[in-house]
């Protein structure tokens, strides 16, 4: 066994609550992805079957490998995998370059999947190497890599790591000493006890359930959550279900249900990878299940929307950033949005929603503090959106709102802010910005309408320019009278009374 990486193993962290990144360890199996892409113009002679004129050949890890390189977007990460003396495996260990890798011996070739495709379309999928189970575990170099992690996640791909007697032990330990997600897979095995998340998908699940032969219904994902961890001694078990959203529920507790957003048209490709890599960073943060959760079910959405592992391939770094940067706990609906810490969503994130949203028609935005939803932002919300057919809010972070309104402000965090306003009918998408301004914003964005709320003109609003130069135009409406969130605060202040609707 032996390390390699560019930067010397992390020393031993406390489970506390992380204010930079995390270290997040990866334990699983690797496989090299190989993308096959060309061109169909006719049919083989010898066989009704297409000939594929290649254009291109890309590599890239995939796995517990694409796990690795996901958390590397937030966190310092260390990957235990076994890694084949072969082409493949040095390809993978160049791939993998910028992590820390503890090397396990690896039974056989390198695992490949090769997905030959033509015009965005899969026609054959080609599998080999393997098996790739690990040999020769050093247990006490694997518990020493884990001991310096505060978070850890298992990416079983069915290759013999979650199989392994020694580090099944080694994983046993550890998951009494801190958060481990286990992402199961059917040929691999079962979670060691104490584990502070399962992330079975629906079909996983029910198969779980008759292996072990539970009394549940195969239809209720959130019964099989809850009895899935009561049987795997888990912290908690989340059954993820597609458009459906996801179940989680602790051993003997109720069942809470996640919903996303569905994906149109996108690639669910790696979307559980997606799903598991939130899922430890916020756990390796300090913070809660529920949030990680729902951290993850938003991360997943927006995965397969962005297309992808193959749309991660085609531009990783981008899309890693999108997740946003360093945040608290407790700003999970900030981070579904892609901000950190109540901050501003990445320019390269405005920009994909934006074209993802302008062939539905007229792009309206709007902008605001937003700090306590009253009657008055309801009305200049649903007004904006009867001018177009999509409305995007962009939302002030919550240090933009302190430098704007003072110490005493926000009332309301960005993270429940945001997730109040996607709640609204009117509302297609929240999104934080950070500057005391939304010309950044808008810059990246590029709606068709800007509108703004109160007793304005045009030439008074800086970002009026921006919108303009794009081919957009402003639009001033005004509130209601008497209803600001300054006054509400006010009111509560004087005589302790807080109007219907503004709590």
């Amino acid at each position: 066994m032996s390390a390699a990486g560019p930067r010397p193993a992390p020393t031993a962290r406390s489970t506390t609550r992380s204010t930079t990144r995390p270290v997040v360890a990866v334990v699983g199996d690797v496989l090299l992805d190989r993308d096959v892409e060309g061109t169909v113009t006719r049919l083989c002679p010898d066989a009704p079957v297409p000939v594929v004129d290649v254009d291109v050949v890309r590599e890239s890890p995939g796995g517990a490998g694409l796990a690795a390189l996901l958390c590397a977007g937030r966190a310092d990460v260390v990957l235990v995998a076994p890694l084949a003396d072969d082409d493949g495996g040095r390809a993978l260990r160049e791939h993998l370059r910028d992590l820390t890798v503890v090397a396990l011996g690896h039974e056989g070739g390198t695992r490949r999947k090769t997905r030959v495709r033509s015009s965005g379309q899969s026609l054959v999928r080609l599998d080999d190497g393997g098996p790739g189970r690990p040999r020769d575990v050093d247990a006490r170099h694997v518990a020493a890599a884990l001991a310096a992690c505060d978070a850890v996640l298992v990416a079983d791909y069915g290759g013999g790591v979650t199989t392994d007697p020694v580090l099944r032990e080694v994983l046993t330990d550890v998951a009494r000493q801190r958060p481990v997600v286990w992402d199961p897979h059917p040929r691999g095995g079962a979670p060691v006890p104490g584990v502070a998340l399962v992330t079975p998908n629906l079909e996983e699940a029910r198969r779980e359930a008759a292996r072990l032969e539970l009394d549940v219904p195969a239809d209720d994902a959130g019964a099989l959550a809850g009895a899935l961890a009561a049987a795997w001694s888990a912290g908690a078990v989340c059954v993820t279900s597609g458009a459906r959203g996801a179940f989680v529920a602790e051993a003997g507790g109720a069942p809470v249900h996640v919903p996303t957003v569905p994906a149109s048209g996108g690639d669910p490709c790696g979307a559980g990878d997606r799903f598991a890599a939130t899922a430890v960073d916020v756990l390796g943060r300090g913070g809660r299940v529920p949030d990680a959760v729902r951290d993850a079910v938003a991360a997943a959405s927006a995965w397969v929307s962005a297309g992808g592992a193959e749309g991660f391939r085609r531009g990783g770094a981008d899309q890693g950033a999108d997740q946003g940067a360093d945040r608290g706990a407790d700003q999970g609906a900030a981070e579904a949005a892609g901000m950190p810490d109540g901050g501003a969503t990445g320019s390269v994130a405005l920009e994909r929603l934006g074209a993802r949203l302008r062939p539905a028609g007229t792009l309206v935005a709007t902008g605001g503090c937003f700090d306590l939803l009253h009657a008055g932002h309801v009305a200049t919300l649903e007004a904006a959106r009867a001018l177009g057919d999509r409305l995007v809010v962009l939302v002030n972070s919550d240090a933009s709102v302190r430098r704007l309104k003072g110490p005493g402000r926000p009332v309301v965090t960005a993270a429940d802010r945001v997730r109040v306003l996607e709640a609204l009918d009117c509302v297609d998408a929240a999104v934080v910005f950070d500057e005391d301004d939304p010309r950044a914003a808008l810059e990246a964005l590029r709606p068709d309408m800007w509108v703004k709320g109160g007793d304005y003109t045009v030439d008074q609003l800086p970002e009026a320019e921006v919108v303009a130069r794009h081919g957009g135009r402003t639009v001033v409406l005004p509130y209601l009278d008497g209803l600001s969130t300054t006054a509400i605060l006010e009111r509560a202040r004087t005589d302790g009374s807080v109007p219907l609707g503004a709590s």
